[in-house]
């Protein structure tokens, strides 16, 4: 039987053991670690700032009175209250789809989602740097599984080729990929992948995790800004990052959404998020699609492009190479005020251990400036 104190023992000596960090004070630009003081966060995926908004605040305090605090069950069983499906129906809406579903949490989306879709007789073609997530849930599908090099679409053309002559008349592909990918920042050559999968048998599942909030007209995610909703068979994302709160959804087909209730484990089996959080997601998103979530795009933008003019998305990555340099590159930028953690194997492949920036609308221009001096420094 393996002996844990060996397996941290390895942890430490690669580098790659990982401590939780305290924070007491609320999410935001600013943070409070447990006696270590005050710290300028560049590490969150709160894009918009809406983690600890008034907004968003109100709203949860006015929801919980109405709804109270939990919803008793799953979905299936009692606990599917009004408030989960106006917002799939506001969601769908608002991505341009028929239906909508939401989950605990994006992992749960993907999870679950997957292994209702595709069984062993089918084909999961995915990006080689798609989220843990989906790896997970292709894995968990028991599908065939062939992974392209990122965003290599000659790979890609061949797998679907392949994956063509294969599967039987009853069989599945599909081919997963996300907008933005979360670790380097980078986007997803979305149009030409529809351009490979639309003439194929495959479906098209799009992660706008990261972009979701952030990119496109009302923030509805690089599909939208492509004008390419219809041609994507699922857009998934999650309420956990711009929106400032949890849970994960996807949106596509009736008939695809209705085999999900009926299929997806973790949304089967798995008490349904508190009915206050859900009404206010509801109204985060009206936030997030009207004029004020263009203001705090407006602002987001503006700040990333302070610190990189070239960067397609709200994550920066700086790459340094191997665990420790890049643990003690953040350790510099912690003693001077700065949280910014390292990311390293197996978030990260080996060898591509680095910072990863974000940004987020409520940064001040001088926060953004500051961070950018202190990051020559290092380099």
């Amino acid at each position: 039987m393996r002996d844990p104190d060996s397996e941290l023992n390895e942890l430490d000596q690669t580098g790659l053991r990982r401590q939780l960090r305290r924070i007491d004070s609320p999410q935001g630009v600013e943070i409070t670690l447990t006696g270590s003081g005050k710290f300028l966060n560049f590490s969150s995926n709160d894009y918009l700032g809406l983690a600890n908004h008034p907004a968003n605040r109100e709203s949860l305090k006015r929801n919980i009175d109405r709804y109270g605090t939990g919803s008793g069950a799953s979905r299936l069983v009692c606990g599917s209250q009004s408030p989960h499906h106006e917002l799939e129906e506001k969601l769908a809406a608002l991505k341009n789809a028929e239906a909508a579903l939401t989950f605990g949490s994006g992992f749960a989306t993907a999870t679950g989602a997957i292994p209702a879709l595709c069984e062993k007789s089918d084909i999961v073609i995915l990006d080689k740097l798609c989220h843990a997530s989906l790896i997970d849930g292709a894995r968990l599908s028991g599908a065939a599984m062939r992974v392209f090099p990122h965003n290599d679409l000659e790979k890609l053309s061949s797998h679907l080729s392949w994956a063509t002559d294969k599967i039987n008349a009853d069989g599945r592909i599909l081919v997963i990929t996300e907008s933005i990918f979360s670790m380097d920042g980078d986007r997803a050559p979305l149009k030409e992948i529809c351009e490979l999968v639309t003439p194929s048998p495959a479906l098209l599942l799009v992660d706008e995790a990261h972009a979701f909030g952030v990119i496109g007209p009302q923030g509805r995610g690089l599909a939208a800004e492509l004008g390419l909703e219809q041609q994507i068979d699922l857009q998934m994302g999650t309420f956990s990052k711009a929106a400032g709160l949890s849970g994960g959804y996807l949106c596509g087909s009736r008939n695809m959404i209705d085999l999900l209730v009926n299929k997806a484990r973790s949304f089967i089996y798995s008490t349904a998020p508190p009915p206050s959080l859900v009404a206010t997601i509801s109204d985060c998103l009206d936030l997030i699609a009207g004029s004020e979530g263009d203001e705090m795009r407006s602002r987001l933008w503006t700040n990333i492009r302070a610190f990189d003019r070239e960067s397609t998305s709200a994550i920066v990555p700086f790459i340094i190479g191997e665990n420790e340099p890049a643990l003690a590159a953040s350790q510099s930028l912690q003693e001077t005020g700065y949280l910014v953690p390292a990311i390293r194997y197996p978030t990260v492949p080996r060898g591509t251990a680095r910072l990863r920036i974000t940004f987020s609308a409520a940064h001040q221009p001088n926060q953004v400036s500051r961070l950018k001096q202190a990051i020559a420094t290092i380099a």
